[in-house]
């Protein structure tokens, strides 16, 4: 089949060099895949008959990125960087990653794949589509289908149970009936992935659709928040869904908790995909569905953080991002004080200045959503009915950014390191390090959490004095 395709410079360089020295050379998978979609061209992968030594032999600069398993990286001169693969073959799998052999032909490398939209291979020279498996006609047919047996697929790597969700939400495909219900069957399996595999799938969700509530969606139909997020309460019943396949509403007709946040996660760019995340981690439980036990502290903020920081501790997520989603998500509800600058400032100190643009976009993601379900006033108007995340109407939450916003411009102090006096400065007023230091500097900070015009030396030291911290600790230093 004639396909006519425009890839960039670099990678036909690489096709030239490799057909050149006598390597057959195709290039495969998501590049020709988006392309026959009409969307624009992913990674661009080459699968050849060269072995990696020859790959490296061929090209000045490449990276070893998985020799065994036949992946050379080849760098061009604009410093990107493409796979090229060998012609493999799976002799052995496991249900995680396959024990691979070198093979001689493309249609045995095409044959490995998951599914049928993937099994494509292009041939820059002679403009051929190569798609053994029809994979063209499923795309045309928007259908997600294996390539062979749908049970055997997912035996051979589980991953492919979350790759089948990722790419029917991605593409808006309908799962194919015998690959549904295998799919159904290996979900009780899935634990034995490894946690930074199940973690980079759900980012791939959250960073590549526009729509992410389509596949997590499918998550929760299949069962695979149960199975791999079970601190996540999808609710009882299952919602009912618009024409585009996204659960809208429930059995009642209003939009359910876990409906609103999946809605809420399209409302936001797929540039954030941790807001996203925080968006989704909204909905944890405090109930620890591991051993049954109940969070004392549920419906606060601080059991959901406890909740979502082992969560994304379990699956391997870096501290710092799991600081930010855990901050962000346990601060979308409820929602700071209006109309109270004080308020508004000690809920700044809470939770932390730095991660108040990710709450404000979650803020507006909620309130359109409430928007668009009907359950608010309008778009513009403040209501005064709270939405699932704690903030009103769309019109009402802008206000609220602002107004944290001029507060934030002002640089008031909300924390102790923005305080005009530190510990130094409590030893020359005479007062011996200790414990005492950090309840001193607590104290401080709470006054001018009320009034951010004493934050100078002198009136914090007139402060400390009548707390009755000064006078109280003589330094026994001379």
């Amino acid at each position: 089949m004639n396909f006519e395709v425009s890839p960039p410079d670099q990678v036909l360089w690489i096709w030239r060099t490799l057909e050149e020295a006598g390597f057959e050379t195709w290039i495969v998978g998501g590049a020709i895949r988006d392309l026959m979609f009409g969307r624009p061209a992913g990674d661009w992968d080459f699968a050849t008959k060269a072995r990696p030594e020859e790959v490296m032999a061929a090209f000045r600069r490449t990276v070893p990125i998985g020799v065994d398993h036949g992946t050379v990286g080849v760098l061009a001169a604009d410093g990107t960087l493409y796979e090229v693969t060998t012609f493999r073959k799976d002799v052995q799998t496991f249900g995680r990653r396959a024990v691979v052999e070198f093979a001689e032909a493309i249609e045995t490398d095409l044959s490995r794949r998951d599914f049928t939209v993937n099994a494509l291979a292009w041939h820059p020279g002679r403009q051929e589509l190569l798609d053994p498996w029809n994979g063209s006609v499923d795309l045309s047919e928007r259908i997600l289908r294996t390539v062979g047996e749908p049970a055997e697929r997912f035996a051979e790597d589980l991953l492919r149970v979350l790759r089948a969700l990722r790419f029917a939400g991605q593409f808006a495909l309908t799962i194919d009936e015998g690959a549904w219900q295998a799919l159904l069957a290996a979900v009780p399996e899935l634990s034995e992935l490894s946690a930074e595999r199940i973690q980079e799938e759900m980012m791939k969700v959250l960073s590549q659709a526009e729509r992410p509530s389509i596949a997590l969606g499918l998550y929760a139909e299949s069962g695979v928040f149960g199975a791999l997020y079970p601190e996540i309460d999808v609710g009882s019943d299952a919602p009912a869904e618009d024409p585009s396949g996204v659960p809208v509403v429930d059995a009642a007709g209003t939009a359910s908790g876990f409906a609103r946040s999946l809605l809420a996660c399209d409302n936001v760019s797929p540039t954030r995909p941790l807001v996203r995340l925080a968006l989704l981690f909204a909905r944890v439980s405090a109930t620890d569905t591991r051993s049954g036990s109940t969070d004392t502290r549920a419906g606060t903020s601080d059991a959901k953080r406890s909740v979502i920081e082992g969560l994304m501790e379990r699956l391997r997520f870096s501290s710092a991002d799991t600081r930010r989603v855990a901050a962000v998500s346990a601060s979308i509800s409820p929602a700071p004080p209006a109309d109270d600058s004080v308020g508004l400032r000690r809920w700044l100190h809470r939770v932390g200045p730095e991660h108040f643009s990710d709450i404000g976009r979650a803020w507006l993601a909620d309130a359109r959503v409430e928007a668009r379900v009907g359950e608010g006033e309008g778009v513009d108007a403040p209501s005064t009915k709270d939405s699932e995340m704690g903030v009103t109407s769309t019109g009402a939450v802008i206000h609220r950014i602002r107004e944290i916003r001029a507060i934030l411009r002002s640089d008031p102090p909300l924390a102790i390191a923005d305080l005009a006096l530190d510990g130094a400065d409590l030893k020359e007023l005479g007062l011996t390090p200790g414990p005492q230091f950090g309840e001193i500097l607590r104290y401080l900070l709470n006054e001018v959490l009320e009034r951010p015009e004493l934050n100078n030396r002198k009136d914090l030291a007139a402060l400390a004095e009548r707390g009755g911290f000064l006078g109280a600790h003589p330094s026994t230093e001379s």
